[in-house]
């Protein structure tokens, strides 16, 4: 029996990866949509606008073209979740409602990064002062007093963390934590003199999860009336916690979304958790009103369907209209907007009228243009000539903004009847800003596309590699296309495999010679080798020539005369690849003035000349 990383035997590990379908577990990552036989969906690795991360379901393989990522199922949670591969088996057993051997999984030595493990074991730490002991009754009264039952608290994990400063700090410490981790891991404050004292005291804890639902980080909620300590506390940016790149409840939200299709932005944890009550479970926040970059994208990945429902006072309306904003800068999502009445939260609103009532505001949110114009409507006297002049104005370049014509023509009609204005009058205005906007897009366009621009503008303040963007980056057929094709008939067929090994065939470069090398001992060493348990015994720089290989849906059947022009075409490279060598060893040769070098260089020249000449017809 041959044994892979973390000893878990073989025959196991081939036994999960066929038990899963690799677009089901992706799927829990990024939004996938069919096209042809292959599913296409934002990469999860980079950010890009275009849709480059493809998932092939016959071969069970996953590539991204923008940043080059790419592997089976294991791979994937490796790269996504930053897991080893005896960890990322495990998981995709759990999918798999496969139990791990005798020996591994939990019970084994395979476990999570320290300060992973110490969230982990604080959760359950502060949901058991919550709910067993006499410190945790004053956490408890204020959990009934916000209408937190036992079973709100229980699925969102919180608990509370007590007055004294040494209570975590200590458990922890009996279960064997290093002082090292403990400083890294954000859950405690650091004296002058090096003691550490638990940072979070007195307060509700709502624990924030990556999106495998893996807890990283806290939020503490104060539950005393001192105002002269924030409402909420956060974690602070650590190895596993980035507050940018969090969005609390995200992990079971974008689950949700897949049948309520769509996911609801909150301003707050206990907005979140009101939705879930009144049966919406696609709720998620962020932490704070100030949306990321990188938490849209997140968004993006999962579904383009998104509602904004902040708090309906005068702050959170201008935090909706930020988030809208940002929304339309990356110009791919279809928003909606809930403005609730009497300036109330979601929260607020569930209490006073009921979770129906709030079910019904969410499904009759405004979409973005209908948001502004109302705004716009509030900001203006519409009774005085100047102000409802000033107000047209300021509607029909918003509206001008909208891609869709018929979207326009609709909210034109709207803003004619409620103005009191002729249609036409409007339209003259919005083809007028129509032409603004182009001219605007036009001098952008030509501005990003000068090249002589000077250093000093702002594009020079974007790395070479930005994170919105990645180039598509040339696939190993691509630069390869002969010894990949030979590579993937190698592997395929065994004819194929005889043929070149019989002809002492070796291919050029190192990578696609060690392959071979590996396949020919994987196949030995298996009955029924399969390119997807292959994948996962090669070292990893090789693993991206196998993907491309198999991907580039090349054809099965071939014969000889094909296998002959690839061996005389890369024969041919070689020897033009060593004549461009020879003529710089020339060169340098005739700047020496060494008549010995010249001349030996200049015979193996001649020799590799008639080489071709001889071969002309093959070649």
């Amino acid at each position: 029996m041959i044994l892979m990383a973390g000893r878990i035997p073989e025959e196991f590990i081939a036994e999960v990866r066929n038990n899963v379908n690799i677009v089901d577990v992706i799927s829990q990552y990024v939004s996938l949509e069919k096209k042809g036989k292959d599913y296409i969906g934002l990469c999860p690795f980079h950010q890009e606008k275009t849709p480059s991360f493809t998932v092939n379901e016959e071969k069970q393989f996953f590539k991204c073209f923008g940043c080059g990522k790419g592997g089976n199922v294991f791979k994937f949670l490796m790269y996504k979740d930053n897991l080893t591969f005896p960890e990322s088996v495990e998981q995709v057993a759990e999918y798999a409602h496969m139990s791990m051997p005798e020996g591994y999984g939990n019970s084994s030595p395979v476990k999570l990064n320290p300060i992973m493990q110490m969230h982990r074991d604080a959760v359950e730490f502060y949901q058991q002062v919550l709910f067993t002991t006499k410190a945790g009754e004053r956490g408890m009264q204020y959990a009934q007093k916000r209408e937190l039952g036992r079973d709100i608290l229980n699925h969102f994990k919180i608990g509370y963390a007590p007055k004294e400063d040494n209570v975590l700090i200590t458990y922890l410490r009996g279960k064997g934590y290093k002082d090292d981790d403990l400083t890294q891991s954000g859950l405690f404050v650091q004296s002058q003199d090096g003691r550490l004292f638990d940072r979070f005291r007195d307060r509700l804890m709502f624990p924030l999860d990556n999106e495998n639902g893996m807890t990283i980080g806290f939020s503490g909620r104060r539950i005393s009336d001192d105002k002269t300590e924030a409402k909420y506390m956060n974690s602070p940016e650590t190895g596993i916690f980035n507050k940018s790149k969090v969005l609390f409840h995200f992990a079971e939200a974008k689950k949700a979304a897949r049948y309520e299709n769509h996911l609801v932005l909150y301003e707050g944890y206990m907005d979140v958790i009101a939705a879930y009550k009144a049966g919406i479970k696609s709720g998620i926040a962020s932490m704070g009103t100030s949306l990321t970059d990188d938490q849209v994208y997140m968004l993006r990945r999962v579904t383009s369907n998104i509602i904004i429902n902040y708090d309906g006072d005068d702050p959170g309306i201008h935090a909706e209209e930020r988030a809208v904003n940002l929304f339309n800068k990356d110009g791919n999502f279809n928003l909606g907007v809930v403005v609730l009445p009497e300036k109330l939260d979601p929260d607020e609103y569930v209490k006073k009228y009921g979770a129906e009532k709030y079910y019904d505001e969410v499904k009759g949110a405004l979409t973005p243009t209908e948001f502004f114009l109302k705004r716009l409507a509030q900001k203006y006297n519409l009774d005085n000539d100047r102000e409802k002049l000033t107000y047209i104005s300021e509607a029909v370049k918003q509206i001008s903004l909208v891609r869709n014509p018929v979207e326009q023509d609709m909210y034109i009609e709207r803003l004619a009847k409620s103005a009191q204005v002729s249609i036409d009058a409007l339209k003259a205005n919005l083809a007028r800003e129509r032409r603004k906007n182009n001219r605007v897009q036009s001098r952008t366009r030509q501005y990003k596309n000068y090249p002589n621009r000077s250093n000093n503008t702002v594009d020079t303040l974007i790395p070479p590699e930005s994170p919105i963007e990645l180039s598509i980056k040339q696939t190993e057929v691509e630069k390869h296309p002969s010894q990949t094709r030979l590579l993937y008939l190698f592997i395929h067929s065994t004819e194929a495999q005889k043929y070149l090994l019989n002809g002492n065939f070796h291919f050029p470069d190192k990578e696609f010679e060690k392959l071979a090398e590996l396949w020919v001992k994987y196949s030995e060493t298996h009955n029924d080798p399969q390119i997807n348990g292959f994948l996962d015994f090669i070292p990893e720089q090789l693993q991206g020539i196998i993907i491309d290989a198999e991907l580039a849906k090349t054809p099965t059947d071939f014969n000889i005369q094909e296998i002959n022009e690839h061996v005389h075409a890369l024969k041919k490279r070689n020897i033009y690849s060593r004549l461009n060598e020879l003529q710089i060893e020339l060169q340098d040769a005739k700047r020496k003035e060494d008549a010995q070098e010249i001349i030996k260089i200049t015979q193996e020249i001649l020799g590799l000349k008639r080489i071709l000449e001889a071969n002309k017809e093959a070649f």
